[in-house]
């Protein structure tokens, strides 16, 4: 039976990243996938919205037994050591996260049986069994047509998954299987609307598993806690535990308190962010889980590529594998933050390179943001350090340039609003820049330094005070508007124009001179630092 899903839209926004697993230590994807959900909460945030934020570890499978064994650590010190690394990422990044759940908290794990009770209850559980290919390095189940062969160095062939690589062994065993060739066509019903799966190339990737026969099968949800130990028990067979992406699925109810009734305040999520390698996971098997259990699936997955490192995939292996806290210090935490999110596509990989990293960085942050309010503030054009009121001096120029700068500030708001419902965190930036750059221009042509040497000429005061107003006015404008991408930075630059907690919102993007205030007097701009983003150099 086809299910109808409500389009009445939650005013409570749910923001979830996937859970990261605890094999390996954070790297450059995972605060990308972090920092793509973190913009979009802040976005929602901004504009009054109620948010609730979570990301967190996945701590169970046989991977993360070998990970432990491979450190010679014991299972629990293991997961809270890698888990540490991930919260550590989140809060150097400033993620700002609601809560963060590990798989192995003990709530979560209730919240597993609890769902496991109720798919079984409503029937969409058996017992049967399962013979095939199994990848543990993916924990998942594979068929010949996921596969491809591969030579080793001592010249043997075996069976790899062909997305990935890895190698994948013969399985034989007993577990309790969930009836998923019972979703097809709701799942096919789902996906109707592109909106809740995107990009579309990736609705599009959906659509066509399910066409081809991805849901034919019924999918095999546990498996025998002799092989693997590291698990939630199943709750009504103590010889089984929960299929790995069960009980990590299940996280994004359990952060939010299920089975208790308060997660229906958020329900259901709002955008789920996740990477391609795991969109079968999240576009197939999670909505059909949420389904079978009487649950309304996600609004929107938001679905990103990889990161490549000079143009090759990260890896082990080639000693490639960027560490985030690394580049941080490369960069800073912010340069960062920007960089990933600036110089990114959610269709296509991305290619972090340090001289990409740098350009960026000192032509963006350091030039154009940096150096406008460099001009505007330093002491030959502004040795009181004052910041003439815009409402009086928004329109006083009228130079070309000026005039293109005020439609730029005028419609950065909407601009960049409609980008970031998009998802389109890089065009939202390209708005603010946009529009930082006409600013530049507008100063280029008005010139203050040589308006400062004629303060005595009163029209040369007045057009000084006119210059400063208006780019500073860009300033603000653009500063709220990249807060979700560069949220300290973004608030150091308020704080520097003074601009009070309450008057940050979107909603303040709006510029001043339009909105009918009648404040006269200058503000005192506040910048003990000196340099707002000093430029990086790390590229031979």
């Amino acid at each position: 039976m086809v299910r109808a899903y409500s389009q009445v839209s939650n005013p409570n926004k749910y923001i979830t990243t996937p859970i990261f697993y605890v094999n390996a230590d954070p790297h450059i994807g995972h605060l990308y996938t972090a920092s793509v959900a973190d913009a979009i909460a802040r976005f929602n945030l901004l504009q009054e919205n109620n948010v609730t934020f979570t990301t967190g570890t996945d701590e169970h499978g046989n991977k993360v037994l070998k990970a432990a064994d491979h450190f010679d650590l014991n299972i629990d010190e293991y997961c809270k050591f890698i888990s540490h690394k991930f919260r550590d990422m989140c809060d150097t990044f400033d993620i700002g996260y609601s809560d963060f759940i590990r798989t192995t908290d003990h709530h979560h794990q209730k919240a597993v049986q609890k769902f496991w009770t109720v798919l079984e209850e409503k029937g969409h559980i058996y017992p049967g069994g399962y013979t095939g290919w199994y990848c543990t390095a993916e924990e998942s189940y594979l068929t010949e047509k996921d596969l491809v062969e591969k030579k080793t160095e001592t010249g043997e062939t075996i069976k790899v998954s062909a997305e990935t690589g890895h190698p994948v062994e013969w399985s034989i065993e007993e577990n309790y299987k969930f009836k998923l060739s019972n979703f097809e066509d709701d799942l096919k019903h789902w996906l109707k609307d592109v909106k809740v799966v995107q990009p579309t190339n990736f609705h599009k990737v959906l659509t066509h598993w399910i066409e081809e026969g991805g849901c034919s099968n019924d999918l095999s949800i546990s498996r025998p806690a002799a092989r693997s130990p590291w698990g939630v028990p199943v709750p009504t067979d103590a010889s089984q535990t929960v299929y790995v992406w069960l009980d990590a699925l299940v996280n994004y109810l359990s952060a939010l308190g299920y089975p208790d009734e308060s997660y229906k305040k958020f329900w259901p999520p709002t955008v789920q962010v996740i990477g391609k390698d795991i969109l079968k996971f999240h576009g197939i098997y999670w909505p059909a889980f949420l389904m079978a259990a009487g649950l309304e699936p996600p609004k929107t997955i938001l679905c990103h590529s990889h990161w490549t490192v000079n143009d090759e995939k990260m890896s082990k292996s080639k000693g490639n594998v960027v560490s985030p806290f690394a580049a941080g210090k490369l960069f800073t935490d912010e340069g960062l933050r920007y960089f990933l999110l600036r110089d990114s596509v959610p269709q296509n990989d991305s290619n972090y390179s340090l001289e990409r990293v740098q350009n960026i960085l000192n032509s963006e942050l350091a030039d154009t943001l940096g150096n406008l309010v460099s001009r505007c503030t330093g002491k030959v054009v502004n040795p009181n350090g004052e910041i003439p009121s815009v409402s009086v001096y928004g329109k006083t120029l009228k130079s070309e340039q000026a005039e293109k700068l005020r439609k730029n500030i005028e419609s950065l708001g909407d601009s960049a609003k409609q980008q970031y419902e998009s998802f389109l965190i890089h065009h939202a930036v390209d708005v603010v820049m946009e529009t930082l750059r006409s600013a530049n221009q507008m100063v280029e042509y008005h010139k203050p330094w040589q308006l400062a040497k004629e303060t005595e000429n009163e029209s040369s005061s007045e057009e000084l005070k006119a210059v400063i107003a208006l780019a500073m006015e860009a300033v603000r404008v653009g500063a709220i508007a990249l807060q979700p991408v560069v949220p300290k930075l973004s608030g150091k630059l308020l704080d520097s124009l003074r601009v009070p907690n309450h008057a940050r919102k979107w909603k303040d993007t709006k510029p001043k001179y339009l909105s009918g205030e009648s404040k006269s007097e200058s503000e005192k701009f506040k910048n003990k630092s000196g340099i707002l983003f000093p430029k990086v150099k790390v590229a031979a």
